[in-house]
């Protein structure tokens, strides 16, 4: 098995996110995602209603920008590109030259990605892991999957999809762990400033202390 620069295979699959020592967000009765941006009307569309459209397997590893990485995963949902070209292109402003993409999940976490990105061939919509719907810990009830970047660009419990014509404000940009805009994993773009392997040793030491927060987190349910 090949890994990615800097990257160590973990057993299991480690809960990481936002705000880790709180518990995931509840799962609302009927989700939706909002999609909206550069469209000629804003549109509502059910979880249900996604699973509908043409359905995709991906087999692939799950890739921490802190380095380590869970192998093995299969994951199944929506291409992205499959949701972009039949819902959301035909309602582009006219003339709208879309460069990016914010995914937005409940739990306030927001990645911006660039269109091509987005559009790649293995970035998914998933609504279930190996053969099973997600749990709350890893994105429940959807959340991208985008296996060629690193893991904080696959935004967990997907609420909303806004669409923009040029890069929208980062509020992370002057932040000391400011995140690559990119985050391609094979190029180990960890950081926005510095090379990736030079901070290798910080966001390896960052893994016990993150991970003991997610387990306190975990514990506690929502109801």
């Amino acid at each position: 098995m090949t890994l990615p620069p800097g990257q160590r295979a973990v057993d299991g699959f480690p809960r990481f996110g936002t705000h880790l020592h709180h518990p995931p967000p509840a799962v609302p009765a009927n989700p939706v995602i909002e999609i909206g941006g550069a469209l000629t009307e804003a549109i509502t569309l059910s979880v249900t209603d996604l699973a509908k459209l043409p359905r995709k397997e991906l087999g692939a590893d799950f890739h921490c920008v802190a380095g380590w990485s869970a192998t093995g995963l299969l994951w199944e949902g929506i291409a992205f590109e499959t949701l972009y070209r039949t819902r959301v292109e035909p309602l582009l402003e006219p003339d709208a030259s879309i460069s990016h993409i914010v995914f937005e999940g409940l739990d306030g976490h927001r990645s911006i990605v660039l269109l091509e990105d987005a559009l790649a061939d293995d970035v998914l919509i998933a609504d279930r892991l190996d053969g099973k719907p997600l749990d709350s810990d890893h994105g429940a009830p959807v959340r991208l999957v985008s296996p060629g970047q690193y893991g904080f660009v696959s935004t967990k419990h997907l609420c909303r999809i806004e669409l923009h014509t040029s890069e929208p404000p980062d509020p992370d940009r002057w932040s000391p762990i400011a995140a690559h805009r990119r985050a391609r994993v094979w190029q180990e773009e960890r950081h926005r400033y510095l090379p990736g392997r030079v901070v290798r040793p910080v966001y390896r030491a960052l893994i016990g202390p993150i991970r003991a927060l997610s387990a306190r987190g975990s514990r506690t349910r929502p109801r």
